[in-house]
């Protein structure tokens, strides 16, 4: 090629999508290694995949409008969606049966599960609202059935769910994060983080950043995974772009500042390598991700492939990859670590130009 190999794996495409993917994440860890992925997209039909290999599981058909925002419950049992159809819906993972259909008054942008509780959610959107909706409690009050008897999915009003912090957000809420302290939720809503005390449903913190908030996730590790060097010290990592900066916080609650990136150009997403201390970031305006050093910010790698801005990067439970979704309406999946993994076979050494 005349030039130095490119350090990168070939990346997997994983296609199925007709529209933009604005958002996509992982399953925790189950058995043998095994975990999931599921991405949300403006065709309406979010996909389940295999999280090593991208393979297509399913998709979850129903909702009328774009699907925003897509999660994976802690026991990977369940599915939830944000949609622009007013709704968010939760969903069985492995009959792809529809379970609960979360009614809202506006588009809803963002859902989250705690770290440790299937039968919570929390949603937000164009309501401005911070709600947790109780899944449990709903199932008592009975499986509603059609005319045949058929079991139908459990409808739950707005004003059945706790709402958090009322009056406080001033625009809509595009991301959720619940902190591995249960009694913590942040918001990403315009260019302000907010922490919220669950028990006592009020904001305790606001942070005002760079620009409007493009990317908030809370990225962790599978318990053993996890080390006291890795970034964080073993806990999640709350990585947030906007403008032209990546924030991260640690800690319990996720109200440590760890650290602040400021980057020549805009950043639309940004995920973080907690093990080997590294940040992706998508550039925005642009089509690339590139990969930065932890410590003195040096640009690692350049990832091109995508044709559209990478609006999600989010890291696999154990590290060994990471994926970007993309306005061009493509998943891609990059290998992070040595030797053999999912369907990458061996290594890239030096001398390799494939």
């Amino acid at each position: 090629m005349g030039e130095t190999a490119p350090r990168q794996y070939v990346p997997l495409t994983c296609h199925g999508h007709s529209r933009p993917v604005p958002h996509l994440s992982f399953s925790p860890l189950e058995k043998d290694d095994v975990y999931y992925m599921i991405s949300a997209c403006k065709d309406g039909n979010p996909m389940l995949r295999d999280g090593q290999t991208g393979d297509w599981i399913g998709t979850f058909l129903g909702h009328k409008g774009a699907v925003w925002q897509a999660r994976l419950s802690p026991d990977a049992s369940t599915a939830a969606t944000a949609s622009a159809d007013f709704t968010a819906k939760i969903w069985d993972t492995h009959t792809g049966e529809l379970l609960f259909i979360l009614q809202h008054e506006h588009i809803v942008r963002a859902v989250a599960y705690p770290f440790d509780r299937s039968d919570l959610i929390a949603t937000g959107g164009f309501e401005k609202k911070l709600r947790i909706f109780d899944l449990q409690e709903a199932r008592k009050q009975g499986q509603p059935t059609d005319a045949q008897g058929i079991a139908q999915p459990i409808t739950i009003e707005p004003s059945k769910a706790f709402e958090i912090g009322e009056g406080v957000h001033k625009e809509a809420i595009k991301f959720i994060v619940w902190a591995r302290d249960p009694s913590i939720i942040v918001t990403a809503s315009g260019d302000t983080l907010r922490w919220f005390d669950i028990p006592k449903r009020e904001c305790i913190r606001e942070a005002k950043l760079d620009g409007e908030i493009k990317s908030c996730e809370l990225v962790s590790l599978a318990p053993s995974y996890t080390s006291q060097t890795d970034i964080g010290g073993g806990l999640p990592v709350l990585a947030v772009a906007a403008g032209k900066t990546a924030y991260f916080w640690g800690g319990m609650r996720a109200d440590e500042e760890l650290k602040q990136m400021k980057l020549s150009h805009g950043i639309a997403s940004v995920g973080v390598d907690l093990k080997n201390r590294k940040i992706v970031v998508g550039e925005e305006p642009g089509t690339w991700a590139r990969v930065y050093d932890w410590e003195d910010g040096k640009e690692l790698d350049v990832h091109k492939g995508h044709h559209g801005p990478i609006w999600s990067i989010a890291f696999s439970p154990d590290g060994n990859l990471y994926a970007t979704g993309s306005e061009d309406g493509t998943i891609k999946m990059w290998k992070n670590c040595e030797g053999y993994y999912g369907l990458w076979r061996g290594g890239v050494s030096n001398n390799n130009t494939d």
